[in-house]
């Protein structure tokens, strides 16, 4: 086991970890922090985003050896009372329906507008496409990135 400074949602966590254990295990096994998904385990579906340095990555299979001085943000830590421009929009848009993947969705959107707050719709369609949900909900998925991009 080898232990790890981990920078997560803006406080310092030292897990003692094999270097090869995925962060999103880090995150749900020995923090706490249950609010990122597993889905696939393969880095398709989009469950398991959070953002390192500000860009969505999957968390299923980056080890946390890989991470080194990378400031990480997960959905707890996208805001502290869940007021979010996106978590509103999800709210006013009635967006989930089961809700597994939208930890995922809302932080691979996140990270979209933080590099480009007034996406296009087609800008909105590309970076979302790898965020996969089982009950098709992408039409207000869609229209809560569109949503946010007007109160960000």
């Amino acid at each position: 086991m080898a232990q790890f400074t981990l920078s997560i949602n803006g406080k310092q966590y030292q897990p003692d970890v094999a270097e090869d254990t995925p962060l999103l295990w880090v995150l749900r096994d020995h923090l706490g922090l249950v609010g990122t998904k597993y889905g696939c385990g393969i880095a398709q579906c989009g469950a398991c985003t959070v953002h390192m340095n500000g860009s969505a990555v999957r968390s299923c299979l980056l080890p946390v050896s890989a991470i080194g001085e990378g400031k990480i943000t997960t959905i707890e830590g996208l805001s502290e009372n869940g007021d979010h421009p996106l978590q509103l929009a999800w709210d006013e848009v009635d967006v989930p329906q089961c809700g597994y993947c939208q930890a995922g969705q809302i932080m691979t959107a996140a990270a979209l507008l933080k590099k480009n707050p007034k996406p296009s719709m087609e800008q909105i369609d590309t970076a979302m496409h790898g965020n996969l949900c089982r009950c098709c909900a992408y039409h207000r998925i869609r229209e809560a990135v569109k949503l946010a991009s007007t109160k960000i």
